[in-house]
C-alpha cells in the first residue's frame, strides 16, 4: 500500500515538473532608435493577461505559460509605434522601438466631443500644465500665463484674485469681452479661484472660428475647455500633497521717512528754503516749522518726534499653504476620483485673505453594454473675510503722525482732513464668502443597432451663494453702521448630443448634432442700518440702527441653441470640417433674438502623400485653412430704455426745476449681436524624427456691428442710444516650437518657445462725416480713431521740464512740463493733441526649458512682453499730490522712488511746480519686460526605495515664481500697468517647497 501511494505521488511530482518545464522564461532589453534603453515599456503576451514592464535600464523578464501556442510579445510605449515580436525558439530578445509620428493620434478635447490631434483643422492649443504643477499658483489659470501663443493671461496681485484672460486681442469696444470657460462640457460661471488646480487634467484653448463656432454667440472672445481628472482602471490610488510658499513684493516701494519728508517740504518751498538765483544754496533764515501742517507740530510748535512707518504697519510677508488628498481607481465597468483640498493664502496687505475648501467627486459607470452614466461635480467654499486698510491713506500718512492715541484708540483723522486713518477700514467686522457648487450629470447611449451612433445628455448646474456682511463703529460719521448682502445665483445647461462616427474604407465621417438650452437667474437682498449706539452684535442686529434700509433685486435670462458639425476625412489626409450653429437669446432686442454662426475648414496632411511618405527629415506636415463666425452677447436689458431721476420740468420763466423720472437711454428694438468673422491659416510640422515640432498660425478676425452707446443731441431730451456701429480688426502671427535637444539614458533636455503678435485696428465707427473732410469722423471724446488700435493713446506731447532761467510762457513755471506746440500756431490748445502710441504690445515671447537627470526634473520658464515702437505704454505719472505745491502736497506723503523735479534735481523725471500749469499731460513709458517667471526642481525617489516604505511614489519639489524682472518701468509692475500709484499693489515673488506621496 505504501509503495502504491509513493508511486502515485512520484507520478504527480514528475507530471508537475514536466508541466513546469514547458513554461518558458523570456528576457530581453528594449531600446529606441538611438540604441538607448526605454524604461516603462508595457509588454503583453498576445491573447493572455500576462504582462510586465521594462525597468530603468530597459530590461524585462516575462514567463510564457505552457499552453500558449506560437507566442507573441506586444510592446507599447507612449510616443512610440506599437511592436509585435514572435518568440519562436528565442529566450533572449533585443527589441527596438521607433518613434510614432502618430503621436498625433492623441485624442484631445474639442467642443462637444473629442478629436485626434492630427485631424484638427482649427487653431486648438493644449496647455502644458505638467511643467507648472509645482508652481505656487492658487488659480489654475495662472499656470497658463505666457505658455500658449495668442492666450494672454494677466498678473494677479491680491489673494484669491482671478487673472484677466484674453484670446487674440480685443474684439469689442463696449461689449462683453469675457472668454467663455467650459468646465467638463458645461459653461462655467463661477470664479476660477474655486477650481482646485490639482483636479485638472487638461486645458484646451479654442482660438479661431472653426474650433469655437460650436459655442456660437458665447465664443466671440475665444473659449477655454477645462477637463477634470478621472479615475483609471487599477487598484485604488491614494495621493497626498502638501506645499508651503512664502510671498514678498517683486518690487519694493515705500513712503518717505521722516528725513525724506522734511526734504520734500524744503523742495516744495525752494523759493524760500534756498537762495536765489539758482535756489540750490540753503537759506539759513528759513524756518521749516512755519510750512509744516499744524497736526505735525506739538504743543510747542516743534515737529513731532515720530518716525512711524505706516506702510510697514499695514503690510506683512504673505504665504500660501495647500493640503490636497485624492483617491482614484477603477474596474472594468466603473472609475472614480474623489479629492479634497484646503488652501490658505495670506496676502501682502494685512487682511488680504483667501481660504478655499474644496471637494470633488467624479464617477463613471458602464451600467450596461450600451449605457454609461456619470457625474463630474465639485463644491468650493471660498472665504475672503477681512477688510484691508485703505491703501491710498496708508501711503499718504506722514511719518510724524501715528494711528493710535496714548489709550490705544484709533485716531479717525490724524491729518485733520478728509484723509482718514487707513486703519478705520481694517479695524472692522467683515464676513465675505462665496460658495460654488458645480455638477455635470450625464448619460451616454451606444445604440447597438447602428455601429458608431451615440447619444449623450448633459445636465449641468452652477449654483452660487455669496454673503458679504460688515460692521464698523467708524462708519456713518463715526455713529456706527452695519450691513448684510445676500446673493444667490443659479443656472442650468441641458445639452442633447447625437454623434455618428464611422469609417467606410478610405472615408472617415464624424457627425455631431446638438440641441440645448441654458437658463440663468440671480437674486440679491441687501439690508443696512446706521447710527447704531452699540455694535456688540455686529451685523447680526441691524434693527439697532436708527436709520434702516432694505433693497432687493433679481434677473433672469435664457439661451437656446442648435448646432451641427461634420468632420470628414478622405485617405487619411484630406480633412473637412463644416459647422453651423443657431442661437437665440433673451437679452437681445425683440427684432434680433436669433442669429446663425457658420464656419468651414480644410486640412491637408501633406506628409501622407507618396512623395513625402518616406522622407526621413520631414516626418509630419499638415496645412490648414478655415473661415467662420462667432458671436458676442450683451448684458441684460441693454436694448431697453432706461430711466433716471433728475430735473424734469421748469414751470414758467424763472421757475424752480421739478424733479422727476427722465429717460436716459432710448430703446433700440433692432440691436444686433456683435459678430466676429475670422480667417485662420495653420501649419503643423514635425522634423528629424520628432526632434523638432511646431505650429504656425496666421489669423485675421473682424468684429462687425460693434455695440456702442451713441450720444444724442441735448434737444432730444435723451442722453444716448445703444446701437450697432463700426468694425474692429485683429490680425496676428503665432508660432510654437518644441525641440528635443538631448535625449539620453539618464539626461534629457527639451525646449519650447512661443511667439505671438497681434495688431488691433478700428476699421469703422459711426460712418458719419460731420466735418466734411471726406472721411469718417473719429470719436475723439471716446478716444477712438479710425485706423488706430482700441488702445490708442491720444494726448499732448511734452519735451522735458521747464528749468529756472528758461523763457517760460504764461500759465507755466519752472518744474512744469514743456508741452509741444504740434501745429506751430504759437499756442497750446486741444488741437495740439496727437496719437502718442498704444497700450497694446508689439509681441509676446516665452521660453520653457525642461531638463531631467535620473530622478531630477528642472523647469525654467522665461516670459516677456515687448512694446516695440510706441507700444505697450502705460501712464507712469505719480498719482500723489506731490507734483504741485499746496496744502495737501505739504501734508501728504508719497513713494520715496518718485523722482520729482526741483532746482537741486533739475533732471528729475516728473514735474513739480509752485503753480498749476495751464495744461499738463500723463507721462507714458514703455512697459516692456523680461521675467524669470517660473522655476521648479523636483526629485522622484527610486521606486525600490519607496516601495520598502510601503508607498508607490514620493517626490519632493522646490519652486519659485516671479523671481526676477528686467524692465525700465518704474513702479509696481509693468504687466499690471500700475506705476507709482498709491492705489497700486505689488506682484508677489514666491518661493515654495512641497511633497507628493502616492500610496
Amino acid at each position: 500500500m505504501i509503495n502504491k501511494i509513493t508511486l502515485f505521488f512520484s507520478f504527480i511530482l514528475l507530471f508537475s515538473w514536466s508541466v513546469k518545464a514547458q513554461d518558458k522564461e523570456i528576457t530581453g532589453v528594449v531600446h529606441d532608435e538611438q540604441n538607448l534603453p526605454i524604461p516603462g515599456v508595457n509588454i503583453f503576451i498576445s491573447g493572455t493577461s500576462v504582462a510586465t514592464v521594462t525597468d530603468m535600464d530597459g530590461n524585462f523578464t516575462i514567463t510564457i505559460p505552457s499552453g500558449v501556442q506560437n507566442p507573441e510579445l506586444e510592446f507599447s510605449f507612449i510616443g512610440y509605434a506599437k511592436k509585435t515580436v514572435a518568440v519562436a525558439e528565442q529566450t533572449s530578445l533585443n527589441v527596438r522601438m521607433d518613434p510614432d509620428i502618430k503621436t498625433l493620434e492623441e485624442v484631445i478635447v474639442v467642443g462637444y466631443g473629442t478629436q485626434k490631434k492630427k485631424d484638427l483643422t482649427g487653431a486648438v492649443s493644449s496647455a502644458n500644465l505638467e511643467a507648472f504643477r509645482k508652481a505656487p499658483n492658487v488659480n489654475i489659470i495662472q499656470s497658463l500665463q505666457g505658455t500658449v501663443p495668442g492666450l494672454n493671461i494677466g498678473q494677479v496681485n491680491s489673494a484669491g484674485q482671478n487673472p484677466s484672460i484674453q484670446i487674440r486681442g480685443n474684439n469689442t469696444i463696449s461689449g462683453n469681452g469675457s472668454v467663455l470657460i467650459v468646465l467638463d462640457g458645461i459653461p462655467y460661471s463661477g470664479t476660477l479661484a474655486s477650481i482646485n488646480p490639482n483636479d485638472i487634467e487638461s486645458i484646451e484653448v479654442l482660438k479661431d472660428a472653426s474650433s469655437a463656432t460650436v459655442y456660437g454667440s458665447q465664443a466671440g472672445n475665444g473659449v477655454l475647455l477645462i477637463t477634470s481628472k478621472k479615475g483609471k482602471k487599477g487598484k485604488p490610488k491614494i495621493t497626498y500633497s502638501w506645499s508651503y510658499a512664502s510671498q514678498t513684493p517683486a518690487t519694493k516701494l515705500r513712503p518717505l521717512n521722516r528725513d525724506e519728508f522734511l526734504e520734500k517740504v524744503r523742495d516744495l518751498y525752494y523759493d524760500e528754503a534756498f537762495l536765489a538765483p539758482d535756489y540750490t544754496t540753503p537759506n539759513p533764515a528759513f524756518d521749516i516749522t512755519t510750512r509744516m501742517d499744524r497736526f505735525m507740530l506739538d504743543e510747542n510748535n516743534n515737529i513731532r518726534d515720530n518716525n512711524f512707518d505706516w506702510w510697514d504697519a499695514g503690510t506683512n510677508p504673505g504665504e500660501i499653504q495647500k493640503h490636497e488628498v485624492s483617491v482614484s481607481g477603477g474596474a472594468d465597468n466603473v472609475n472614480y476620483l474623489i479629492s479634497a483640498g484646503l488652501t490658505d493664502q495670506a496676502g501682502f496687505i494685512i487682511n488680504d485673505n483667501f481660504k478655499r475648501k474644496n471637494i470633488r467627486v467624479n464617477l463613471e459607470s458602464k451600467a450596461t453594454d450600451w449605457l454609461t452614466v456619470g457625474v463630474q461635480s465639485f463644491a468650493a467654499f471660498n472665504d475672503y473675510s477681512g477688510a484691508e486698510p485703505d491703501l491710498d491713506a496708508l501711503i499718504r500718512q506722514a511719518p510724524f503722525l501715528v494711528p493710535y492715541d496714548e489709550n490705544g484708540n484709533l485716531i479717525p483723522a490724524p491729518t485733520g482732513t478728509n484723509i482718514q486713518n487707513p486703519f478705520l477700514t481694517y479695524d472692522v467686522e467683515n464676513h465675505s464668502t462665496q460658495n460654488d457648487f458645480f455638477g455635470n450629470f450625464y448619460g451616454i447611449v451606444n445604440f447597438p443597432f447602428l455601429k458608431g451612433l451615440t447619444y449623450r445628455v448633459n445636465y449641468g448646474n452652477n449654483y452660487r451663494i455669496s454673503e458679504n456682511f460688515g460692521a464698523s463703529k467708524y462708519d456713518a460719521g463715526l455713529t456706527g453702521a452695519a450691513y448684510k448682502n445676500h446673493t444667490r445665483y443659479n443656472d442650468y445647461t441641458l445639452d442633447n448630443i447625437v454623434n455618428y462616427k464611422r469609417n467606410f474604407g478610405r472615408h472617415d465621417i464624424d457627425v455631431t448634432l446638438l440641441y440645448g438650452a441654458i437658463e440663468r437667474e440671480s437674486t440679491i437682498t441687501e439690508s443696512n442700518s446706521s447710527d447704531i449706539s452699540s455694535l456688540i452684535m455686529g451685523y447680526n442686529s441691524l434693527e439697532q440702527g436708527i436709520n434702516q434700509f432694505a433693497n432687493s433685486g433679481a434677473w433672469r435670462e435664457a439661451l437656446n441653441y442648435q448646432m451641427a458639425r461634420v468632420n470628414y476625412k478622405f485617405k487619411d489626409r484630406y480633412l473637412l470640417t463644416a459647422t453651423v450653429r443657431r442661437d437665440g437669446a433673451s437679452v437681445f432686442a425683440k427684432n434680433e433674438k436669433w442669429a446663425i454662426f457658420p464656419s468651414a475648414a480644410l486640412g491637408w496632411i501633406v506628409s501622407e502623400e507618396s512623395f513625402l511618405k518616406d522622407n526621413k527629415t520631414l516626418n509630419f506636415l499638415k496645412v490648414r485653412a478655415n473661415y467662420g463666425a462667432t458671436g458676442n452677447t450683451l448684458g441684460r436689458y441693454q436694448s431697453l430704455p432706461t430711466f433716471g431721476r433728475g430735473r424734469s420740468y421748469v414751470y414758467g420763466d424763472g421757475g424752480t426745476p421739478v424733479f422727476g423720472q427722465n429717460a436716459t437711454r432710448l430703446e433700440n428694438p433692432n440691436l444686433r449681436w456683435e459678430k466676429n468673422i475670422g480667417l485662420n491659416f495653420g501649419l503643423d510640422f514635425g522634423l528629424f524624427n520628432k526632434r523638432l515640432s511646431g505650429t504656425v498660425e496666421y489669423y485675421r478676425n473682424k468684429t462687425d456691428d460693434l455695440v456702442f452707446s451713441v450720444p444724442l443731441p441735448a434737444l432730444v431730451g435723451i442722453q444716448s442710444i445703444l446701437t450697432n456701429v463700426g468694425e474692429v480688426q485683429n490680425k496676428g502671427l503665432e508660432i510654437q516650437l518644441t525641440s528635443q535637444n538631448i535625449k539620453g539614458e539618464d539626461f534629457s533636455w527639451s525646449t519650447t518657445a512661443n511667439f505671438s503678435t497681434n495688431k488691433n485696428e478700428i476699421i469703422a465707427l459711426t460712418g458719419e462725416d460731420i466735418d466734411g473732410d471726406g472721411r469718417e469722423d473719429d470719436l475723439t471724446s471716446a478716444g477712438l480713431f479710425i485706423g488706430q488700435s482700441t488702445g490708442a493713446i491720444f494726448g499732448y506731447k511734452y519735451d522735458g521740464i521747464y528749468q529756472i532761467g528758461d523763457d517760460i510762457p504764461s500759465g507755466y513755471s519752472p518744474g512744469t512740463q514743456r508741452i509741444v506746440d504740434v501745429n506751430g500756431d504759437g499756442q497750446i490748445t486741444a488741437d495740439d493733441r496727437v496719437i502718442l502710441g498704444q497700450t497694446n504690445p508689439a509681441y509676446r515671447v516665452s521660453l520653457l526649458n525642461t531638463v531631467t537627470y535620473k530622478g531630477f526634473t528642472l523647469n525654467i520658464f522665461f516670459n516677456s512682453i515687448q512694446g516695440g515702437k510706441d507700444g505697450y505704454l502705460g501712464n507712469m505719472l505719480p498719482t500723489s499730490v506731490g507734483g504741485l505745491r499746496n496744502d495737501n502736497s505739504v501734508r501728504y506723503n508719497y513713494f520715496s522712488d518718485i523722482d520729482y523735479w526741483s532746482p537741486r534735481n533739475p533732471n528729475g523725471e516728473f514735474p513739480r511746480s509752485i503753480v498749476a500749469p495751464s495744461i499738463s499731460t500723463p507721462v507714458y513709458r514703455d512697459r516692456s519686460f523680461i521675467r524669470l517667471q517660473d522655476v521648479s526642481l523636483s526629485y522622484n525617489f527610486n521606486q525600490k526605495l519607496v516601495k520598502q516604505l510601503g508607498v508607490s511614489d514620493v517626490s519632493l519639489f522646490v519652486s519659485g515664481k516671479n523671481l526676477a524682472t528686467w524692465t525700465k518701468w518704474k513702479g509696481w509692475d509693468p504687466e499690471t500697468g500700475q506705476g507709482l500709484d498709491e492705489n497700486g499693489r505689488p506682484v508677489m515673488k514666491s518661493y515654495s517647497v512641497g511633497v507628493n506621496i502616492t500610496f
